[in-house]
């Protein structure tokens, strides 16, 4: 069996204060990769379970950057082995301000659609099995949403709607973890934090298709 997972620490969020691309994609390779990675390992098999479906961890290379370096980084789960973004699929991620855990429907996907017709007829389901402080947004690049609580019915009817008709639109609803959440630093204590969200947010995955 494998040890304990580490956690994040303070200086897995620094790395993306590093001014230009190629040192702070040095410290992300060093640093952080590994760690997603482990939870690529680790995490697989409770989702595949959860999902019914293999599913495949995805780590970001961010392969086509050649001037601006990343301000965030993650992994992604999804039941295609070659990639993710075409998929409904589940991240874990950082921020220099936080962590995320959440479902994920973005921009490539010919699924967003179906999603958002479903999410629609549903919004009373998700309402009940979604929690009030789980965070939504609509733009993977921009870190932080509204809560559900925030947005309330009509803000998320309308942020579902955008995702329906608007072909750059994207879905996400998870949480948000602070840098300073000492969550982070207990290894097993996050992985737990992460299954648990993902079971939350699993509803909504399989309004995907």
């Amino acid at each position: 069996m494998k040890g304990a997972f580490a956690g994040f620490a303070p200086e897995d969020f620094d790395v993306f204060a590093i001014p230009g691309l190629e040192p702070r994609m040095d410290a992300l390779i060093a640093r952080i990769r590994p760690k997603l990675h482990e939870l690529g390992e680790r995490l697989s098999p409770f989702l595949t379970e959860l999902c019914g479906e293999p599913m495949f961890p995805h780590v970001a290379k961010h392969a086509r950057r050649t001037i601006n370096p990343p301000n965030d980084t993650w992994i992604a789960f999804a039941p295609g082995k070659r990639g993710y973004k075409m998929f409904p699929h589940f991240q874990i991620g950082l921020f220099g301000s936080h962590a995320f855990i959440q479902f994920a429907i973005i921009y490539e996907s010919d699924n967003k659609s179906v999603f958002a017709e479903h999410a629609l007829q549903q919004l009373d389901d998700i309402e009940r099995h979604i929690p009030a402080d789980y965070v939504w947004s609509g733009n993977h690049m921009v870190p932080g949403g509204d809560t559900q609580a925030e947005l309330g019915r009509d803000g998320l009817a309308k942020l579902l709607e955008r995702l329906r008709t608007v072909k750059a639109s994207e879905a996400l609803c998870g949480i948000v973890v602070d840098r300073e959440d000492p969550l982070l630093l207990n290894g097993e204590a996050f992985v737990a934090k992460v299954e648990e969200t993902f079971r939350t947010v699993l509803p909504l995955y399989k309004m995907s298709f």
